[in-house]
């Protein structure tokens, strides 16, 4: 909610600035925000829209979620590996 405002204000803004970080600028000190907090949602949402290139937050969030999935059947795929050795083990005695 607090960043839709801030860069519908900074939306507003921009055109009586010289430079988008000057309205940045003005735009957080309103808002009692940091500038960079606002220049880095300002920059997401540019990605988002596909205005500036990049990855999305929804193609970050699909990385971030399958990367963590990998991570857990490698753990897995170990565990499996060290049962099939114990097996094997027990196997092999007569």
């Amino acid at each position: 909610e607090m960043r839709e405002l801030a860069l519908r204000m900074l939306a507003e803004t921009r055109p009586s600035h010289p430079t988008m970080m000057s309205a940045v600028r003005h735009v957080a000190g309103l808002l009692g925000m940091s500038p960079e907090t606002l220049r880095l949602w300002q920059r997401r949402y540019e990605v988002d829209a596909g205005v500036k290139p990049g990855i999305t937050s929804d193609a970050a969030a699909e990385i971030k979620r399958r990367q963590k999935e990998n991570a857990e059947l490698r753990k897995a795929n170990e565990i499996v590996k060290a049962a099939s050795v114990c097996f094997a083990k027990e196997l092999d005695r007569p």
